[in-house]
């Protein structure tokens, strides 16, 4: 690679450090940390021995010691579309990329390693990621021309976790050739791999569903095992619009509700006027049980129509919107918010040590006492993994520029 062991790197937006991790273990020296987030922080002190600053916009460049790659996972805010076309200083002020800007202006690294949410490559029509292309390479910058849009399941960590990643390389440092990834080509994900075995994990029980849970989701397991349909319903099943239309709860309000809710609805009334004699008997039973209320009464089935269907199989979310239940062959994405997944042949929900392997941290990671924060906190993580693996494209890795290279592909 063209980058040395030692090197120095600054982690902005450090959250827990996954940016941290990756670039030790790549053999880089952290020099600087911020983050916003108090909690946050004392992770990080705890695991990497820095104490990260607080408010980046409140430090001055100057401030920060001298380094070789600058690391972020910024939040992204609104961005001006029109601006008086001042370059980024302009288009950029009042946003945190901003303060990347003036941090890469005053120091000019060798290399820059920013991360985004996958909304980033289309938000406000292209026009937020023309501004932070352009504002990158006005600051002297080789950056791809289009937003690298990336998950760890592309590289066999199962959890379906899509982010936007944007490669820097100072001018005068080397190219940075076009990226390329074959979707049809995605390696083989098993949930196993980060799954702890049942005895491996203290306190067991409290990750175990409860007997009134196990019986919620079987009512589920016998509906879609029931229903009679082309195929699985791909869309919202709620359980109070299996009725006859005029007894249904926005029968009188229908045609004031918005066009997505009607067709819901109306799919709805289909399957229960395709499946009455099932639903008269399985809707009594379900209602029986004291979970299947508001959005426990709602199903969300994005598992696919394989012959005989078993809940069981599969990956479940309790969401605001229902059970989503996704295939087994990888997690969705973590997210910053308790919706933890359910392991269906486990019958238990994930912990958060294995939400550290989601994240691709070694088992040696300390997360936060207090399990809510832990959950958050690795929902808002980058995963490692993808980090290590989009410098080491940047640093010039050979091997991975053989393989990913537009130009070699073509």
């Amino acid at each position: 690679m063209n980058i040395e062991k030692g090197f120095k790197f600054i982690d902005l937006f450090c959250g827990i450090g996954g940016f941290h991790q990756a670039m030790t273990d790549l053999g880089g020296e952290c020099v600087y940390a911020c983050d916003i987030d108090a909690d946050c922080r004392k992770t990080y002190e705890r695991n990497y021995g820095i104490v990260p600053d607080g408010d980046i916009t409140k430090v001055d460049a100057k401030d920060i010691p001298p380094h070789d790659v600058l690391c972020g996972g910024f939040p992204c805010q609104a961005f001006s579309k029109a601006g008086k076309r001042l370059g980024f200083a302009d288009e950029t002020k009042g946003t945190l990329f901003f303060d990347i800007c003036r941090i890469l202006k005053y120091h000019q690294p060798r290399y820059a390693l920013l991360e985004n949410v996958r909304n980033l490559a289309t938000h406000d029509h292209g026009n937020t990621w023309k501004v932070i292309h352009d504002s990158l390479v006005e600051l002297g910058y080789n950056v791809i021309d289009e937003p690298v849009i990336f998950s760890p399941h592309y590289i066999g960590v199962p959890q379906h976790r899509e982010r936007v990643f944007i490669m820097c390389v100072r001018k005068d440092v080397g190219e940075l050739p076009e990226f390329y990834f074959d979707i049809n080509k995605i390696p083989q994900c098993s949930v196993e791999d980060i799954l702890l075995n049942d005895n491996e994990i203290p306190n067991l029980d409290k990750y175990k569903l409860t007997v009134d849970q196990i019986e919620w989701i079987d009512n589920w397991n016998v509906f879609i095992q029931n229903i009679k349909c082309d195929k699985l319903p791909g869309f919202p099943v709620w359980a109070d619009c299996l009725c006859p239309f005029e007894e249904n709860p926005y029968y009188e309000t229908f045609n004031e509700q918005p066009k997505w809710l009607q067709n819901f609805v109306v799919k709805n009334n289909e399957l229960w006027n395709n499946n009455k004699d099932f639903l008269a008997t399985w809707l009594p039973k379900a209602r029986k049980n004291k979970l299947f209320f508001g959005a426990k009464a709602k199903l969300e089935w994005q598992a696919g129509n394989g012959n005989n269907p078993n809940i069981w199989d599969n990956i479940m979310q309790i969401r605001p919107s229902g059970l989503r239940v996704k295939s087994g062959t990888y997690f969705p994405a973590l997210v910053a918010i308790t919706q933890t997944s359910i392991v269906g042949k486990r019958k238990r929900f994930i912990t958060p040590r294995e939400c550290a392997r989601l994240q691709s941290f070694p088992d040696s990671f300390e997360y936060d006492s207090k399990e809510s924060q832990a959950y958050k906190q690795f929902g808002n993580s980058i995963n490692v993994g993808l980090v290590n693996f989009f410098a080491r494209f940047m640093f010039g890795d050979k091997e991975l520029r053989e393989k990913y290279s537009k130009s070699n592909k073509f």
